[in-house]
């Protein structure tokens, strides 16, 4: 696991890659709704990268090793409150309930991704799921021992805002571990262009910063950030198997078809961005990283 750079040794950079057009909350939740069943169809119901340490595993292992390893790195253990940031259908909150033992809050913007989830077990109360916007989630103050934020951060329209709010929510000493879509150090004008923009906009990501901008700001919010791993290597993987599972299922399914033809479906165009990706991972304008931070006691 190659870790990044030290903090001291990063050059302050404040060209943020950002789309060419403002992106709202309100066309996130659009993003997942319109392609809800073909999130769930192509890669589950985990909602992230997987993470690859021996090569072998199969996509389904590598997702549940990405939540292992967040889990870990915040040190969640039987009866944490944890609160589960940007929580897709659920999966890891599920996990985290049954592996951990601990007592989950878990919020999501997206509507389909919030019915599918409080339709397992309608009747439970852990997790407890929130379809909220976590800018306003209405949380207690120092409520939580742990919080997680597996690739939500990266659709957050005020990153400075969401980490104070986490802050906020979190007990003194508490521990908050995210796993980030970063820009790359120095991406270049041609690849921020023509592969960092458009995943942007066609990813419905408000911005994608750098590690740099990601210190900064946890560091403002009253947070230590203890480590930050590099694993663009170890999930980029992702991208190659979505691709492969989608040109398999708009050979076989009509339904992806009629998607990809039909003019009114704003989020048909993710299909080429799942190949930006891709490139941007190899090429390096694009990193993973996930960071692990304490808020001061």
């Amino acid at each position: 696991m190659a870790g990044f750079h030290d903090a001291h040794h990063l050059q302050e950079r404040t060209a943020i890659i950002v789309p060419k057009q403002l992106i709202k909350v309100t066309e996130v939740a659009e993003h997942y709704d319109e392609l809800d069943v073909f999130y769930r169809e192509i890669w589950g119901e985990h909602v992230h990268h997987g993470l690859w340490r021996s090569g072998s595993e199969t996509p389904e292992q590598a997702t549940v090793a990405l939540v292992q390893r967040v889990a870990e790195l915040a040190g969640i253990v039987s009866g944490d409150r944890v609160c589960d940031i940007g929580s897709g259908y659920g999966a890891t909150a599920r996990w985290l309930k049954d592996h951990r033992e601990a007592r989950v809050t878990a919020l999501t913007v997206t509507p389909a991704q919030h019915h599918f989830a409080s339709m397992l077990n309608p009747c439970a109360d852990n997790p407890v799921y929130l379809l909220r916007d976590w800018h306003e989630n209405g949380l207690d103050a120092e409520s939580f021992d742990a919080a997680i934020a597996i690739e939500s951060m990266s659709h957050m329209t005020d990153k400075k805002r969401a980490l104070n709010e986490a802050a906020r929510v979190l007990k003194r000493g508490g521990r908050l571990v995210m796993c980030l879509w970063l820009a790359g150090e120095n991406p270049g004008r041609l690849t921020s262009r023509h592969l960092l923009e458009p995943i942007c906009r066609e990813g419905r990501l408000p911005g994608l910063p750098t590690e740099v901008e990601y210190r900064k700001w946890l560091a403002d919010a009253g947070f230590d950030v203890q480590q930050f791993d590099d694993e663009s290597r170890a999930v980029r993987r992702t991208w190659a198997i979505c691709i492969v599972r989608a040109i398999k299922a708009v050979c076989v399914d009509r339904r992806y078809r009629r998607f990809l033809l039909n003019a009114e479906m704003r989020n048909r165009e993710f299909f080429l961005t799942m190949f930006r990706i891709l490139a941007a991972y190899h090429l390096g304008a694009m990193r993973y990283g996930i960071v692990v931070a304490r808020k001061a006691s």
